[in-house]
């Protein structure tokens, strides 16, 4: 593990390389003292000699810089900064990873904030090495990020869209985790990716791959830290079949 790895205290693996590398380098040099973008990159080649050819695997590490680079692009794409938004960032982190790691975390974070950062070409080497789930998870939580200050702009929403787009998450499965914070009257028609014709079957079929899809265990690679999200998202999951179900009246 580099010295970088065990100040932040995860495994990094695929976010050493490519844009998001070039990121956290110049980030590094102005975070940690007497470490310049020079030393980033020295432990960058260390790490691409360790692995050879391999495909990098996503690691702890690298779903929680992948969440703070797109945290700071919802945050930032409404023109204001949010105070109510940092906390939110900071307590999700304080509560998956502990108070030290979430304050060298939140480090990093107050850094990327200070750099433009395109969502493309980050979201592009995110997509490249994260499975789906994990990808469906970064989503989930940049809604919360959105929501925290109590406002959601129409430019924050069309920047999360425009990310999901980029980690090829289809429209479905962005209105469906997009239900889960927001109330209307179809919202758990949105949740379960059904319309509200649905026949008691398409429903019933509906719920298992929903369930399939959001369950938690598919995070389990990524540690016990990210388990509580993907279990909200469950949670929403199975809460929206039960009211489908009282309203048609169905054991």
């Amino acid at each position: 593990m580099s010295n970088f790895s065990k100040w932040l205290g995860a495994g990094i693996g695929f976010t050493f390389g490519g844009p998001i590398g070039a990121i956290m380098g110049f980030v590094a040099a102005t975070v940690f003292d007497k470490f310049t973008k020079e030393d980033f990159v020295k432990e960058q080649r260390e790490f691409q000699n360790k692995t050879h050819q391999q495909k990098a695997q996503t690691l702890s590490g690298d779903f929680e810089i992948s969440l703070l680079i797109l945290a700071s692009i919802v945050i930032k794409s409404d023109g204001k900064v949010d105070k109510r938004e940092l906390d939110f960032v900071r307590n999700q982190f304080v509560g998956m990873y502990g108070k030290e790691r979430a304050n060298k975390a939140f480090q990093l974070f107050k850094g990327v904030m200070k750099k433009h950062v395109s969502a493309r070409q980050v979201c592009i080497q995110i997509r490249q090495h994260m499975p789906h789930s994990s990808r469906l998870q970064l989503l989930h939580f940049l809604f919360g990020i959105a929501q925290a200050d109590e406002y959601v702009s129409e430019l924050e929403v069309d920047e999360i869209r425009k990310i999901a787009g980029y980690l090829y998450i289809n429209q479905y499965d962005f209105e469906s985790i997009k239900a889960m914070f927001y109330k209307s009257t179809d919202r758990a028609y949105k949740i379960l990716e059904i319309e509200t014709t649905a026949s008691n079957s398409e429903l019933k079929k509906a719920y298992r791959k929903m369930v399939k899809k959001y369950h938690p265990d598919k995070l389990t690679g990524l540690g016990d830290e990210h388990i509580q999200g993907a279990k909200e998202k469950f949670q929403n999951i199975q809460a929206a079949y039960e009211t489908i179900k009282k309203e048609r009246g169905l054991n």
